[in-house]
């Protein structure tokens, strides 16, 4: 998430050292999820806004195209972190000023707005810190109010972190967040990037194409239930290589009883995944490489972490049941 390098799309393997971002520079992109109200004050008349963001900040910014029937579009900002974090603050000036008869407005002196950042659930932890620490610090020190969704964005690995206040505030938020996304830029690998699209399925490939059922990425070709190829189809030429890092406690309940959950995410993405048998640095993390089309490969990592996400919850429920019955 802290950048949208080549390899971070393609999967391709990095080192995992630790380094401040995949080019040895400064470099980050933080995506948005903004209105369709909100996208055309942003690009203004003729394109003017935005040329003018890019020339005060020197960042790359963007919003991607309309589909029709959607009603939201994604602001991307890419550049230095204080240029990403300056470029955010305006855009926010931009939406306060075009609204200022919003509820959240009582008055000019205290006019709020709020930004919808979307965040890798691998770069959540860097976000939130430690039993919340992290996002408490940069609050009080920012001014801004930040909400972080629990649940991920539909066919993506992304979740909302909502920062709320003033231009300024959420600036100076922004700054730090960026600082910690780009710590730890390499948790952000792999990540399935969410794209609005009608009722949230991605199998149109952002084409404005609607579907009533989701097809694991088969661009409506097959029934839900089919892998994107079978084996005795010749094999697809466009094969990529992602690896995942995830924690030797939760690799268990990827792999399910007798490998049946593993064996099941192979099946429906139609993706080869082979788990490394010995964690793979002092993380105690274990590799996961995941070998397949794009398309199977994005499916892959959706399942596979929501199988993660939904053990989380388990263990949480279980711990919260345990502290009531001490209680």
């Amino acid at each position: 998430m802290a950048s949208d390098s080549p390899a971070q799309r393609d999967g391709s393997p990095t080192p995992h050292s630790r380094s401040p971002s995949p080019a040895g520079s400064d470099i980050l992109t933080l995506r948005a999820l903004v209105s369709t109200k909100e996208a055309g004050i942003i690009i203004g008349k003729g394109g003017k806004n935005v040329a003018d963001l890019r020339e005060q900040t020197g960042v790359k910014a963007g919003v991607t195209k309309v589909i029709p029937g959607v009603h939201e579009r994604v602001l991307t900002v890419g550049g230095s972190v204080e240029g990403v974090a300056k470029a955010y603050a305006l855009i926010v000036s931009q939406l306060i000023s075009a609204n200022p008869s919003s509820p959240t407005t009582p008055n000019a002196s205290t006019s709020t707005s709020s930004i919808r950042l979307l965040i890798s659930h691998n770069l959540m932890g860097s976000v939130i810190g430690r039993n919340g620490l992290k996002i408490k610090a940069i609050q009080d020190s920012s001014g801004a109010r930040m909400t972080a969704s629990k649940d991920m964005l539909p066919q993506s690995t992304e979740r909302i972190v909502e920062v709320q206040g003033s231009s300024e505030s959420i600036g100076r938020a922004i700054e730090e967040i960026g600082r910690a996304l780009l710590e730890d830029w390499e948790r952000g690998l792999g990540t399935v990037y969410f794209h609005p699209g009608a009722n949230d399925d991605r199998s149109g490939r952002r084409s404005g194409q609607s579907s009533t059922r989701r097809t694991n990425g088969d661009s409506g070709r097959g029934r839900a239930s089919s892998p994107p190829y079978s084996p005795s189809s010749p094999p697809p030429t466009n094969l990529r290589t992602q690896n995942i890092s995830i924690p030797s406690d939760m690799v268990g309940c990827i792999i399910g009883r007798n490998g049946t959950k593993i064996t099941e995410i192979r099946r429906l993405s139609g993706s080869k995944i082979s788990i490394a048998k010995e964690p793979h640095d002092e993380t105690g993390e274990r590799m996961f490489t995941i070998v397949g089309t794009p398309e199977a490969n994005e499916k892959a990592l959706f399942l596979l972490y929501n199988q993660l996400e939904s053990e989380k919850e388990r263990r949480v429920g279980r711990e919260q049941l345990q502290q009531d019955e001490q209680d």
